[in-house]
């Protein structure tokens, strides 16, 4: 049905940075119109979902949200968008297993910093959360993180100052 899915967000952050409690989980799936029904009524016995929304957010390219019946968690769906670095990113995804048997797939650490680098910038540079999230998923990882791909990436998305910015401020040397 949902031909690719992965995780990001405050999980993957969770996941690779620092602990922080969460509201909700961020999944982004390649859908397209004809998964909608399906998916919706796969996803109604378990799930708030309202397939008009889901059929806007796939035509737009771009979110919807879901409530879990029993304990009111939301499960914020993003459409995998149309450019170059979404596809990047989805074929990046890594596997995490998250209970014994239990698979999901998260955004790689640098697909995350960078992704939460854009939302930073797209609300104005002013959340400390989304702030403090990239300088979590950076700190104590200078020898495992792949700068070349971050410094690739960066400029395209309109991120390159504060990923800058965000290195020096997660200790890193010569940025």
């Amino acid at each position: 049905m949902i031909r690719r899915r992965f995780g990001g967000g405050s999980v993957a952050s969770v996941v690779y940075g620092e602990i922080r409690t969460t509201q909700d989980v961020d999944i982004v799936a390649d859908l397209a119109p004809a998964h909608v029904p399906a998916l919706a009524a796969a996803l109604a016995a378990e799930f708030f979902v309202d397939a008009e929304f889901l059929a806007e957010a796939v035509r737009t390219g771009t979110s919807c949200n879901l409530i879990h019946r029993t304990t009111g968690f939301k499960v914020d769906v993003f459409v995998l968008r149309k450019r170059e670095f979404s596809r990047v990113e989805m074929a990046r995804r890594v596997p995490f297993e998250f209970a014994k048997g239990q698979r999901a797939y998260l955004a790689t650490v640098e697909d995350c910093v960078l992704t939460k680098l854009e939302w930073y910038e797209k609300g104005g540079r002013v959340s400390d959360r989304q702030w403090r999230d990239v300088l979590g998923l950076l700190k104590g990882r200078e020898a495992t993180i792949d700068r070349s791909y971050l410094q690739q990436w960066a400029p395209a998305l309109g991120v390159g100052e504060s990923l800058q910015r965000a290195l020096r401020e997660a200790g890193y040397r010569s940025c």
